[in-house]
């Protein structure tokens, strides 16, 4: 009865911590493909190479459901999946959902014409795949008018949370928030738009202000998850245990998973 979570690097660590804190009951199997991370400086082709590869291989591991907890992923590769690769049997979803569910208070599955939310300016900060993919402002366009959506790059922070350089991570958070204010001045909320970010949500409040509200995914995702678990419950896998699956070298990336969630994480080769 295992899901999925699949991430780029150790940033969906953010969201397995909620849906395992939400979600005690269901094993998960965490795939981290960090021989390849980080994701968003790659080009589409090569990430939906990559996610297709990574999903396969939770699906082995008798996951029918995986999460993509990577917004490059979700952005770069997931439309295309759903249409032409992912069988009817399984499913693979997104983390945008919940994150333009919580902005425009509305769910997924209210299929009504876009109307005009409470937020109006919105400063979205993500990986430069994702900021190019436009991903999130044509999901939010089709349920909501009126929100100017400010995009802001953050090349560099995914790479210094990898690295464990949190000095380096903070000053390059307040670098973004500083270049996003002056294209936007006065955003009313701001999307964390990559699982890393979490890590750093402290500092993107400090800098941003406290009169601007700041959506993180981990526990929209959680919230999100249990949802859906709730009302499609065959979606659930056959796996059985929970396990962490890395590309990478696991020694290396258990310690800075055990380092990142601050507690003992053991990975294995996938």
């Amino acid at each position: 009865m295992a899901v999925g979570i699949f991430d780029s690097g150790l940033g969906g660590l953010t969201v397995l911590d909620a849906v395992t804190k939400r979600l005690p009951e269901v094993p998960f199997v965490y795939f981290g493909d960090n021989a390849h991370t980080p994701y968003g400086v790659r080009d589409a082709d090569d990430i939906y190479n990559l996610t297709t590869k990574a999903v396969s291989r939770l699906w082995d591991e008798g996951c029918d459901l995986v999460i993509l907890a990577c917004n490059t992923a979700s952005a770069a590769a997931l439309r295309r999946m759903q249409e032409s690769w992912i069988p009817s049997d399984k499913r693979v979803l997104g983390v945008f959902v919940p994150l333009i569910e919580a902005l425009t208070e509305r769910k997924w599955g209210d299929n009504s014409p876009p109307r005009e939310v409470a937020v109006k300016h919105v400063a979205l900060f993500a990986t430069p795949a994702t900021v190019a993919s436009r991903a999130f402002q044509r999901e939010l366009a089709f349920r909501a008018i009126g929100v100017d959506v400010e995009a802001q790059a953050c090349g560099g922070v995914v790479d210094a949370i990898e690295e464990g350089d949190m000095i380096l991570a903070d000053a390059l958070v307040r670098s973004h928030v500083d270049a996003l204010k002056r294209k936007m001045p006065n955003p009313e909320a701001a999307i964390l738009g990559c699982t890393h970010y979490p890590i750093m949500e402290d500092v993107f409040q400090e800098a941003l202000g406290p009169e601007v509200t700041v959506y993180s995914q981990a526990s929209l995702v959680a919230a999100s998850l249990a949802d859906y678990l709730e009302r499609h419950p065959k979606m659930i896998g056959s796996g059985t245990e929970s396990k962490f699956l890395t590309t990478g070298k696991p020694e290396k990336v258990s310690a800075g998973a055990t380092r990142f969630l601050r507690r003992k994480i053991a990975f294995e080769q996938a």
